[in-house]
């Protein structure tokens, strides 16, 4: 460490610290940005209405579920592929226009243009027969025949994006146009047979017709789902397909009697799978607080929650990664994924965490655990909050409470990481003239108020779909008394950026829908419920150590929405058979879910982080589990105490939050090895010891760790040596 890095950084050396658009996330490397008036306008169109769509049903005129939620999927999938390209060639390599193309490709077009029209003829043709003549029924021929050829000529499209990809951001591809309209059409057949397929859908009385639609909608889920969030999801997603169909062959508790893809197919795209919970979740909740994060950032009130941070901790030591656990969590909450939320506050406070004299991989890993941590910070919690209301059947509110200490712990946790990180490298915060002015970002106090709002109107009574709606416009409201004011293109801009936001989560909540679809038709969730249970009978903490890893693995390449939800149906039912309350099952699972985001060896977030950081991903991987650590140990306390749910009587749950304070802080100098001092390895084991005993919230476990923590503060300030403790003890 140079010394120049322990002292404060000259005020010349760092221009003043001032958000601007702290929130926007950068294009995706496979992200299109037209220039041409007529797609951009006509792409900025469909998104407002899209989003303008879900608010207006969920506050103004209710539609029928599955009608709501075919049509949520749909309008992601139509966005999504215009938005989302299969890739992008190298420069000098693309093939050229279509009078140039490959002949290959022409091939592909054609193919994929005659399927995919042919059904779309067919199906519009069905339902302009219905609107216009009231023929309820179309000649047996239209569902008959457009099937096989849209199945084909939807394949053809998907080859002709991945071997054909184009230039130009600024451009659409002929493949992603027909996958747009393949979409439609999947929502077409199904809206229009929907009361029928309700009965015959997973059964053996399925349509032929009925197994073409699902089968295309799924394939069209999985590939925009890899265009969006990468292969993991999607690999995850195809073994459990095929597990549905060899299962007959799989030994022991895997086994199962094996589907046709009619029923398997026709099963998947019901309320038991791709319109399940999180497509339940996603159609609502999910996209109205992304609406309200869009609010946010169109009324830069996301600015100012950064530049508050920035004033509060920029002066104390290792002041920029202080900023990053404060900006990164208030955000997080909001953002709803844990990359997407690295990628937009990461990209101020790494280079001022590294400029400050943070090892590079130290200023990733921080980042990366404060924006996973922002992902169990109620009252949003990203969109985990939501997902387990609908699963459990708990109320909102009563998932929020709970979620108050185990988020203080995490974020303390991280806190005391940096602080002690800080003190040991000698490091000091920035110059007073670099931050932005406290005083005056006082007098903006009334930002808050959009948060201020959700929270009382939950606490209040309200539905969390109106108190969204309410934390929505009251940001609009604010924005009137700052520069920024939300007028009519402001409020449509920000309709616009809540679709583009919502994509992922729509795609992402849809395939893990195939997934949760899987468990439920196989039975497979019982079975390791099962598994779990005899594990248990053995060693009750072993098996919740496997449910720990079961839960992690599931979560990594995954974010956090997807994780959960797949987490939720593989593991939560067998830790609810060992006996342990519903609620603090799947705080178990989500905590793990959550925190898969930084374990290595796949951990998006940290991968993310070290991007901008410059530094190596695994170690940066590392470096941020160890920064997040106190997510990792506190869960399995839920098991111990529910107290730290808030679940109990105020003295109980007063006492287990305090000893777990301290034991999170003695837990942050056993990782950092420094206490009031350097540690050996030695000392920091033991110190390790007494900070478990504190998070158990014993008596005894207590009174140890008390014990351990004040001999290691007298030995360190000189007060005890081993030689008048071994005196002592004579």
């Amino acid at each position: 460490m140079s010394s120049s890095s322990k002292d404060e950084v000259a005020p010349e050396s760092i221009e003043a610290i001032v958000s601007r658009n702290a929130d926007d996330e950068p294009l995706a490397t496979n992200q299109r940005e037209f220039t041409q008036s007529a797609l951009k306008l006509s792409l900025i169109g469909a998104c407002i209405a899209y989003t303008l769509f879900h608010i207006g049903v969920m506050n103004l005129y209710p539609l029928e579920t599955w009608a709501y939620r075919i049509t949520h999927v749909a309008g992601g999938l139509f966005i999504g592929f215009i938005v989302y390209s299969a890739g992008f060639v190298e420069p000098g390599r693309e093939q050229g226009r279509f009078l140039k193309l490959a002949p290959l490709e022409i091939v592909l077009a054609l193919i994929a243009t005659a399927g995919i029209l042919y059904a779309a003829a067919m199906i519009g043709g069905a339902w302009v027969a219905w609107w216009v003549a009231g023929v309820a029924r179309p000649a047996a021929f239209v569902f008959q025949s457009y099937g096989l050829p849209f199945v084909i000529g939807t394949a053809a499209a998907i080859a002709g994006g991945w071997f054909f990809p184009r230039r130009a951001q600024s451009s659409l591809h002929w493949a992603d146009v027909l996958l747009s309209i393949a979409a439609v059409v999947v929502a077409g057949y199904i809206l229009y047979n929907v009361q029928a397929i309700r009965l015959r859908a997973g059964t053996a009385m399925a349509q032929p017709a009925d197994f073409y639609a699902a089968l295309v909608g799924a394939i069209l889920i999985l590939e925009l789902t890899r265009r969006v969030a990468g292969l993991a999801l999607v690999i995850i997603a195809g073994v459990f397909i095929a597990y549905s169909f060899t299962g007959p062959y799989l030994p022991g508790f895997l086994s199962h009697r094996g589907y046709s893809p009619e029923r398997f197919f026709t099963y998947i795209y019901t309320d038991q799978g791709i319109l399940g919970d999180p497509v339940a979740v996603s159609s609502t909740y999910i996209i109205l607080f992304i609406t309200f994060a869009a609010f946010l950032q169109a009324s830069k009130v996301g600015d100012y929650f950064v530049n508050f941070a920035f004033a509060a901790a920029g002066r104390a030591r290792g002041g920029p990664a202080k900023v990053a656990v404060f900006a990164s969590g208030l955000m997080g909450m909001i953002n709803g994924t844990s990359a997407g939320n690295v990628v937009s506050t990461g990209s101020l406070t790494i280079p001022l965490m590294k400029r400050v004299g943070y090892p590079a991989k130290s200023a990733g890993a921080i980042e990366a655990a404060a924006s996973s941590g922002g992902q169990i910070m109620p009252p949003i919690m990203g969109a985990g909050a939501f997902i387990m209301a609908e699963v459990t059947g708990i109320p909102y509110t009563d998932i929020v409470i709970a979620a108050i200490i185990p988020s203080i712990l995490y974020f303390a946790s991280v806190y005391f990481m940096v602080d002690l990180q800080a003190t040991k490298l000698g490091m000091k915060g920035l110059p007073k003239s670099a931050l932005p002015i406290f005083s005056d970002l006082l007098k903006q106090a009334y930002l808050f108020l959009p948060i201020i709002i959700l929270v009382y109107a939950l606490f209040a009574g309200y539905s969390v779909i109106r108190a969204g709606t309410l934390a929505m416009i009251s940001a609009a409201v604010v924005s009137w008394l700052t520069p920024h004011r939300m007028g009519v293109k402001a409020v449509m801009k920000a309709f616009e950026l809540a679709a583009k936001m919502s994509i992922q989560l729509v795609a992402v909540c849809a395939c893990a829908g195939i997934i949760v679809g899987v468990i439920a038709l196989t039975g497979v969730g019982a079975r390791f419920s099962t598994l779990l249970l005899g594990v248990a009978e053995q060693n009750q903490l072993l098996a919740l150590f496997f449910a720990m890893c079961i839960a992690i693995v599931l979560g990594m390449g995954m974010p956090t929405t997807a994780a959960y939800a797949v987490a939720a149906a593989v593991v939560a039912p067998g830790l609810i058979a060992l006996g342990i309350p519903v609620l603090t099952a799947h705080f178990f699972v989500f905590y793990y879910a959550v925190m898969s985001a930084i374990t290595p060896p796949v951990a998006l977030a940290a991968y993310a982080a070290a991007a901008l950081s410059g530094s190596d991903p695994m170690r940066t991987s590392v470096e941020s589990f160890k920064f997040g650590l106190a997510a990792f140990v506190v869960p399995f306390m839920f098991f111990y105490s529910g107290a730290l749910l808030m679940q109990g009587e105020w003295l109980d749950i007063l006492h287990v939050f305090a000893t777990a304070c301290v034991g999170v802080y003695m837990l942050a100098g056993a990782v950092q090895g420094w206490f009031f001092g350097p540690l050996n390895a030695v000392l920091r084991v033991l110190l390790l010891v007494g900070a478990l005993g504190m998070i158990q919230g014993g008596l005894i476990t207590d009174l140890v760790g008390l014990a351990i923590a004040a001999g290691l503060f007298a030995y360190q300030k000189g007060f005890a040596s081993p030689r008048t403790v071994a005196r002592g003890l004579d």
